[in-house]
């Protein structure tokens, strides 16, 4: 077990169970719906590939096809209209790039609100621009946030991100990571100020920030973050030459940061057009 993963213990809060992406309690009785209505991304992982689908495939980034607002809101409609149907609980948009830098993507939760007022909306970022657009999706009724946050570590930061896309600039390195880190932080403490359901994922790279996630534990929980996600790497893009992590090593990381906050142990890693029953 990782020294930087040893220390602490914290009070484990009330997660919202009917949220199959949040906790296990909803598996096999609640479903949910992602819509693939984002498809721009203003920063560049370098773990992440979205140019290629396969039906077997399922990863985040991958998805048939990109929808329209519309075409988005058809697709809640035939989902609730099955068998499972009234199972379906959720909604979320999940990329295939970055929701947030997308217009469609509120479109879309307005018009799934204004429809389906009982489904929960949910959405993941990598947090870039949800400090900014945190009064918007309160304004919608999003619920639950996922936050993708992989260091707090600047000069590791340089090793995971090609580049950030911010105010009009292409930002490279440290820079670039600082912005993001930033960003990631504040977001977290104002959408957990706001009332919102925070998942935190964070990639395990061996080698890059393994070591580091005691310390990330420790930040998010400060910030707000209820539900820790610590998922493999799948070595693809420009780290497709690093190893996934072992399966010791997960959950080793799992077991001690779990001090710290409740563990998502169950995560599929699933495509950003997922639909139907965990």
């Amino acid at each position: 077990m990782h020294k930087e993963c040893t220390r602490g213990n914290m009070n484990s809060p009330n997660l919202n169970l009917g949220h199959p992406c949040f906790s296990t309690k909803g598996h096999g009785k609640t479903g949910r719906i992602h819509l693939a209505v984002a498809p721009g991304c203003n920063i560049s992982c370098n773990y992440c590939v979205r140019k290629f689908d396969c039906a077997n495939e399922s990863r985040p980034g991958v998805t048939s096809r990109v929808q329209n607002p519309e075409e988005a809101l058809q697709t809640v409609r035939q989902a609730k209209a099955t068998a499972i149907g009234p199972q379906l609980i959720v909604v979320g948009i999940a990329g295939p790039g970055e929701p947030l830098a997308n217009i469609a993507t509120y479109e879309t939760l307005r018009k799934v609100k204004k429809e389906f007022p009982e489904m929960i909306l949910c959405l993941s970022t990598n947090g870039l621009l949800l400090p900014e657009k945190i009064d918007e999706l309160v304004e919608i009724g999003v619920s639950h946030v996922t936050v993708t946050l992989n260091t707090l570590d600047e000069q590791v930061g340089a090793k995971i991100y090609s580049h950030v896309h911010w105010k009009g600039e292409t930002l490279i390195g440290p820079e670039a990571a600082r912005i993001l880190i930033r960003n990631q932080l504040e977001g977290i403490k104002l959408a957990s100020k706001a009332g919102m359901t925070i998942k935190i994922n964070t990639v395990l790279m061996p080698g890059i920030n393994d070591k580091l996630l005691y310390s990330l534990s420790l930040e998010i929980k400060k910030r707000g973050a209820n539900i820790h996600n610590i998922m493999p790497l799948i070595p693809q893009g420009k780290l497709a030459n690093n190893a996934a992590p072992s399966p010791e090593l997960i959950s080793n990381c799992r077991e001690s940061c779990g001090e710290i906050l409740p563990q998502m142990k169950h995560c599929q890693q699933c495509r950003a057009d997922a639909i139907g029953l965990l």
